[in-house]
């Protein structure tokens, strides 16, 4: 009897030792994946559509990690035009992807917000002058997307003809064909004036000009350059108003902000960098008004010490060097390798332009179309007037030259430089 109880006990305790073992062993694995959280991060990438990608990277995660997870939830191999950017100060600083995370979010990403995530965004950042640059039709249509909001919030007053054409090509691109049919009698008129309200203005032209023509005008008008493009499929519309959209001011190019003096309040200098070269305005009271426009070949030398960004031009065009400055060094050197990137990619990527600007070219010899917009009503009350007025629209053309550039800039210095050299 005895023995068996003192079996009975020693079963008892011999399991209850490997219960208490078991019981550590699930703490420790229950501390090691606490651990293991701690060492990771949530990251949501915001994409040009409104959607958003998430992943989970180390503490000590580069840029290249959430861009590999990016290519790989859209399905793609490369996205080409498109960089990942932090929002710094109202303005999209794209990262450098061999960088670690924790220099674009500082004491934040080290403290490890478990419920909040990192919020990144894939922005454009090389634009182009043609579509077909843009291998994968997913880049494409993010590409266009975003160029779709861009031209909603456009400045460009004095381009109202461009804007016109860009709501027909996005019409396109979106709706597809819409047919118009003129009717005998006003009824008919008034029911095919219903029908021709299938847009809502504000998705398609910037709030100035709504404002400036008003809403009934542009319901009235749009669809008539719609229809002009009635059989182009819906992907040549989306090629059409990207290759439109470079010829907006403000549309295929990314600001950064300047001041013209260190102790001015407000910024008034903005520095856009196009594929082709760089843009120079001057912010007044929302209107830009353009200073510079300087290809690749203009410029001699881009560089900074601290806030202070200076660019240098070639002796032919007679400027003196322009001096202007940043937010802060960060934005300086952030700047200053956009501007190094872009020159890359268009270096890269010129060949094919220009064979695909050749074919454009020899397509438009064969086939030429205009379509134009007439207010009937006011015609008719201009010209009982006796009071006819007309405007006229100038075409610019640029031409390139080669540029080879060096880069002097030292690795986390708040100093850089490139320089370039015409070849001709």
């Amino acid at each position: 009897m005895f023995q068996c109880e003192d079996e009975e006990e020693g079963g008892t305790a011999a399991l209850g030792g490997r219960t208490g073992a078991g019981c550590k062993e699930q703490s420790r694995a229950e501390v090691s994946v606490m651990m293991k959280t701690k060492r990771r991060r949530h990251v949501s990438v915001l994409l040009p559509n409104k959607q958003h990608l998430d992943c989970s990277v180390s503490v000590r995660a580069r840029g290249q990690e959430v861009m590999n997870s990016v290519l790989r939830q859209l399905g793609v191999s490369d996205l080409q035009v498109f960089g990942l950017g932090v929002l710094r100060d109202n303005e999209y600083l794209f990262l450098d992807l061999t960088k670690k995370l924790s220099k674009y979010f500082n004491k934040r990403w080290n403290r490890g917000y478990l419920r909040v995530p990192f919020i990144l965004f894939l922005r454009i950042q090389f634009y182009v002058g043609s579509g077909l640059l843009i291998l994968s039709s997913k880049v494409q249509q993010l590409y266009f997307t975003e160029l779709r909001q861009k031209v909603l919030c456009s400045q460009s007053y004095h381009q109202e003809a461009l804007l016109f054409q860009l709501a027909a090509s996005a019409l396109q691109a979106e709706v597809g064909d819409q047919e118009l049919r003129e009717e005998a009698d006003n009824e008919g008129r008034e029911a095919e004036q219903e029908r021709k309200h299938y847009f809502l203005p504000e998705d398609y032209f910037p709030f100035w000009l709504i404002k400036r023509r008003g809403r009934d005008y542009l319901l009235r008008h749009s669809p008539t350059l719609h229809s002009e493009l009635r059989g182009l499929s819906q992907s040549r519309a989306v090629l059409q108003f990207i290759k439109e959209s470079s010829r907006l001011q403000d549309g295929a190019v990314t600001f950064y902000r300047m001041k013209q003096d260190k102790k001015e309040k407000r910024s008034s200098i903005l520095l856009g960098v196009a594929g082709t070269g760089v843009h120079v305005y001057l912010d007044m009271e929302g209107k830009h008004c353009a200073m510079f426009d300087f290809s690749w070949p203009d410029i001699d030398h881009l560089t900074f010490q601290g806030c202070r960004f200076e660019i240098g031009v070639v002796a032919s065009l007679g400027l003196p060097k322009l001096v202007y400055y940043t937010r802060s060094a960060v934005h300086s050197e952030h700047i200053l390798r956009h501007l190094r990137n872009t020159h890359q990619f268009h270096i890269s990527t010129r060949a094919a332009a220009g064979c695909i600007q050749q074919l454009e070219d020899l397509q438009a010899s064969h086939f030429h179309k205009e379509a134009y917009i007439c207010d009937v009503a006011g015609l008719r009350q201009s010209l009982s007037c006796s009071y006819l007025t007309s405007s006229t629209s100038d075409c610019s053309a640029a031409v390139e030259t080669v540029t080879v550039w060096t880069e002097e800039e030292e690795e986390g210095s708040s100093t850089g430089q490139l320089k370039g050299e015409n070849i001709f």
